[in-house]
């Protein structure tokens, strides 16, 4: 793999912690600073976009925010929904985009930052999959990374990270 390959995750995932704030703190937690190099070989093979896993985790409720993650050495898509009232984390498998579990969130952090999401989603009618859509159709070639809610100025916006190569850019989507 060569150096811009190895490079982009860091400033992704920089990004993505200035747009999302604690979100992807609080879902980044176990991914120590050594596994980005992994995390970027890893993305590069997943079959299942992001945007594929935010359709599959519809029937675990409606999903505040998504991304991919290293856990235990193993590339995940996670998706935050809120169903019931209560929050989930749901696992998409990256090769198959079929659901592999869905686990309450009791984590402080976790709760605290699905909140937030869920409040920015409370403004909006719109879905994060078809920002993260409206992102892509914007930013041809690129891949979602990641999306988060959030409210700027009032109103709700999906924070979307994309990459494509060694070049990665977060884009504001509105979120009608």
């Amino acid at each position: 793999m060569n150096m811009t390959r190895k490079g982009w995750i860091v400033p992704v995932l920089a990004a993505a912690a200035m747009c999302g704030g604690s979100t992807l703190a609080a879902q980044d937690h176990d991914a120590p600073e050594g596994n980005q190099t992994t995390l970027a070989k890893a993305l590069m093979a997943a079959r299942v976009p992001l945007e594929r896993g935010l359709a599959a985790s519809a029937s675990h409720g409606q999903a505040i925010s998504a991304k991919f993650e290293m856990e235990e050495g193993k590339l995940q898509l996670s998706v935050y929904t809120l169903k019931g009232g209560k929050y989930f984390e749901v696992i998409v498998d990256h090769n198959s985009g079929k659901v592999v579990k869905a686990e309450p969130i009791t984590e402080a952090e976790d709760y605290t930052a699905a909140q937030s999401q869920t409040a920015a989603m409370a403004k909006s009618k719109g879905s994060l999959r078809a920002a993260v859509e409206q992102a892509l159709r914007d930013n041809a070639g690129f891949r979602a990374v990641s999306v988060t809610p959030s409210l700027k100025d009032g109103r709700a916006v999906a924070d979307v990270s994309l990459a494509k190569g060694d070049e990665l850019k977060t884009v504001s989507v509105p979120l009608p």
